[in-house]
């Protein structure tokens, strides 16, 4: 009883629970694992880098590989060389890396024998002391006039101990201090607020009208609704293929009917130019999204009782009145959700842009998105790139946050 009697009460906050740990594993957890990675300067092409370092560290299998190089050229080299000081020479340097072997065996190798380890300071000292040693030798070994196999390459070999002492990549804020400070951060920054500013403005206007005309009475209702629907099913990848098809300069039907309008001066211009190029991807993003916008700001108008029009056709108002003072108040909260969620949908533009136009020409179209994906995965900076994207994150709080405040919507009724 006392069971029943507990659930009861608290009911709501079970009931909540696979949600908050959807949210917790999809959503904060990601978020929580970017703000950890931003702290670093972490580089997948980077040996040193790789990894989150907050103390040094030496890479033994690196290490390891070295020393095995660096014997089998020694060896080379002493089946070629004639001069008794060579042989004794390489003989010393071979006893140097023997040596070198048994002090990482004995004194940073883990027991689970890891291939990068942890290293007091003292004994990363005494680790680079041996290497710059054993790298001293080398040179009073080839400085001798002898017969040797290759120094060249012995001596490239020798320079990868410097990447095996891996020392803390830890750099607190610097990764939010450059992004800042980063010309092109701020360049496509510009060009994703002009880009979300127009097309949703675009799409809030023909959405509205989409949604007023499907929101009539007519012959064929439902089947105007379901083919205007149509484009925003369509994945936008696919989309941008399209759209890139009819852009195209030589065939290009879109880019041939406004060169003979006389909106751009050759059908190659479409996207070879930077003003051209930004309305070419807001005209695609709006032919794909509108009727998402139609689809929320519809939702709005259903629930408007026709009563009020009824009766204000009574007192004489005019249609323009019915929508100014009836349509427009009433649809103010659908208006909100539809604007949120689109400005926050675009200002995250990636597919679109990256299939359509690349962030060509000359980055001129590159989106946050855009330039974050080709920090993080094509030139492998994870730390760099998660700080890009946290800041991407405050800004879209940030919008959402005017958002709320410019409409001033009571989603939840605090002002009942």
């Amino acid at each position: 009883m006392k069971l029943s009697k507990w659930i009861d009460k608290h009911a709501g906050y079970i009931l909540i629970i696979p949600a908050v740990i959807f949210i917790i594993l999809f959503s904060i957890s990601p978020i929580v694992g970017s703000l950890r990675y931003a702290f670093f300067d972490m580089q997948l092409n980077n040996q040193a880098k790789n990894d989150m370092f907050l103390k040094s560290n030496v890479n033994l299998s690196l290490n390891q590989e070295t020393i095995d190089y660096l014997n089998y050229y020694l060896n080379i080299d002493l089946d070629s060389v004639q001069k008794q000081e060579s042989i004794l020479k390489i003989d010393e340097i071979k006893a140097d890396l023997s040596e070198l072997e048994i002090y990482i065996a004995d004194e940073i190798a883990s027991p689970d024998l890891k291939a990068i380890v942890k290293v007091s300071e003292e004994k990363q000292d005494v680790l680079i002391g041996k290497q710059e040693s054993i790298i001293s030798k080398l040179e009073e070994l080839y400085s001798i006039d002898d017969e040797f196999y290759s120094p060249d390459d012995t001596f490239a070999v020798a320079s990868e101990f410097d990447t095996t002492i891996i020392k803390s990549n830890f750099v607190g804020a610097d990764n939010f201090i450059k992004v800042i400070k980063d010309r092109r951060v701020r360049s496509t920054l510009t060009f994703t607020l002009l880009f979300t500013l127009i097309s949703v403005v675009l799409e809030l206007i023909f959405g509205l009208s989409l949604a007023l005309i499907m929101n009539k009475p007519f012959k064929g209702r439902s089947l105007v609704r379901t083919f205007s629907l149509i484009p925003w099913a369509i994945p936008t990848t696919v989309a941008a293929l399209v759209w890139s098809y009819l852009y195209n300069g030589s065939s290009g039907i879109v880019s041939n009917i406004f060169t003979q309008i006389g909106f751009i001066s050759s059908p190659a211009a479409m996207l070879n130019s930077s003003s051209n190029a930004l309305w070419a991807i807001i005209i695609a993003d709006v032919w794909k999204t509108t009727p998402y916008m139609a689809l929320l700001l519809l939702g709005g108008l259903q629930v408007i009782p026709n009563s009020l029009y009824e009766s204000s056709a009574l007192d004489g108002a005019r249609k323009w009145q019915q929508f100014r003072y009836i349509t427009l108040p009433l649809l103010k909260p659908s208006i909100f959700v539809a604007l949120l969620f689109r400005t926050l949908d675009a200002f995250r533009v990636f597919d679109l842009i990256y299939v359509l136009t690349g962030g060509g020409p000359g980055g001129s179209t590159e989106s946050l998105s855009v330039y974050a994906y080709k920090v993080m995965f094509s030139q492998t900076r994870f730390g760099y790139g998660s700080a890009m994207v946290l800041i991407m994150a405050l800004v879209v709080g940030l919008i959402a946050f005017v958002y709320i405040k410019a409409l001033n919507v009571d989603l939840i009724g605090e002002n009942k």
